[in-house]
């Protein structure tokens, strides 16, 4: 069974960790491959204008596996090289990948998102959290780093002192402390997490898709660009999406008083 399951409605694809036995822990190679795989097939599936991400059962993401730490066995196995090497082609492969994701992502937190999960969490777009949601980029308390691209996520996510806060003490930020500093949008109850998600989500899609994914790209572009090169990077994108048709479908929608009828491809 893959570790994510996936259930497309509309223009929206709903991705579920469903591993709920381990709380949805990030262990092996399977799982790698498959946030590869399935964000490929949506870069390369204009059907597709938004992804959103959450857990099964009563966790977001518990992260790595302690037990595999404490007895050396699969991504920690052999020297500090093999190490290296096993995180490179092993667990950053999932940053990687979900940073390549030309359409915006949400993570619809669920429960604890815990070391690897929490950083799971802050590659997303948008986060959503449940009330009964938690924050730990907890790491520090096993003696680690955040070995997972975590150190350069979450102060994107939450400011430069938000994160040493949460870095340096591996403490709990709890659904409503997470809202207060940025982490996470809106803290919704447990009932509404999805449809908050989703309903966030096929807002979204109902853009013209073409202008969302240029829009993705300038925002990333946005975290290692000068404003002149963003500025240039800008103009070339506004000048492709005024000749596409999109563009005078949304005016002529706008006018209209009525929603946007837009291409898949």
């Amino acid at each position: 069974m893959s570790f994510l399951t996936r259930d497309k409605q509309d223009h929206v694809l709903l991705l579920t960790m469903s591993s709920p036995d381990t709380r949805n822990a990030l262990t092996g190679p399977d799982q790698f491959e498959d946030f590869e795989a399935v964000c490929a097939e949506v870069n390369n599936d204009m059907s597709v204008r938004v992804v959103v991400l959450t857990g099964a059962g009563s966790a977001f993401c518990a992260g790595g596996n302690v037990k595999d730490m404490r007895d050396r066995k699969g991504l920690f196995a052999g020297d500090p090289f093999d190490q290296a090497d096993a995180y490179r082609k092993g667990i950053q492969r999932i940053p990687r990948a979900i940073h390549s994701l030309n359409v915006p992502i949400i993570a619809a937190v669920n429960g604890p998102a815990v070391g690897a999960g929490c950083d799971l969490a802050t590659m997303c777009d948008i986060r959503i959290a449940s009330t009964t949601a938690m924050f730990a980029e907890s790491f520090v308390k096993l003696g680690i780093i955040p070995g997972d691209g975590g150190a350069w996520f979450l102060p994107r996510a939450v400011g430069y002192s938000n994160a040493c806060l949460m870095a340096f003490g591996g403490e709990p930020v709890q659904a409503e402390q997470a809202l207060q500093m940025g982490l996470v949008s809106k803290v919704v109850e447990p009932e509404q997490l999805l449809p908050t998600a989703l309903g966030i989500a096929e807002g979204i899609a109902a853009n013209p898709p073409h202008a969302v994914r240029l829009t993705k790209q300038l925002m990333r572009a946005s975290e290692k660009s000068s404003l002149n090169e963003l500025l240039d990077m800008s103009a070339v994108y506004q000048a492709v999406c005024h000749s596409e048709a999109d563009h005078m479908e949304a005016i002529n929608a706008f006018f209209e008083k009525r929603p946007g009828s837009y291409r898949d491809t």
